[in-house]
């Protein structure tokens, strides 16, 4: 079946059967790799994608239900607070393997247009179900508040 949604700004058609993963379609029919495959099930967060600003598992979406909300990957993730977790980022070295740090930065930058100051409650509950096999979660939490301060100066 065909299907027009809009990625990243831009109208794309896709024909793809009903039951398609969102993934499958932002990584496989549009080439837009920095989306990651993880689990399958909507458990580890390596798939986070915006669905109209708010995060989601896009494992889990079939594609016959996107509609006509806009969805933003990490290859077009922009704003100040994309640009402070992007810097906060680096400036901890927060990566090491690097697999689930488009899905991490996605659910950070959700979390930071949501709550300017977060708490490390807030953080945590935000971040929860994105898995780091490497074990960055100190780091990862230090960056979302050295961000916030970012976005507060």
């Amino acid at each position: 079946m065909s299907y027009s949604i809009t990625v990243n700004g831009e109208a794309r058609e896709v024909d793809v059967d009903d039951d398609t993963p969102l993934l499958w379609v932002i990584r496989d029919s549009l080439g837009l790799t920095g989306t990651k495959f993880g689990c399958g099930i909507a458990q580890c967060g390596a798939c986070t994608v915006h669905l109209d600003g708010e995060p989601l598992r896009s494992c889990s979406l079939p594609v016959s239900l996107v509609g006509d909300r806009k969805i933003t990957t990490i290859e077009a993730i922009d704003g100040p607070e994309a640009q402070a977790v992007k810097a906060a980022w680096v400036a901890r070295d927060v990566p090491q393997c690097g697999y689930c740090q488009s899905g991490q930065v996605m659910s950070a930058v959700a979390l930071l247009r949501q709550v300017k100051k977060p708490s490390d409650t807030d953080i945590d509950l935000a971040m929860n179900g994105n898995i780091c096999r490497c074990a960055t979660y100190v780091r990862i939490r230090a960056a979302i508040h050295d961000a916030a301060k970012t976005l507060e100066a």
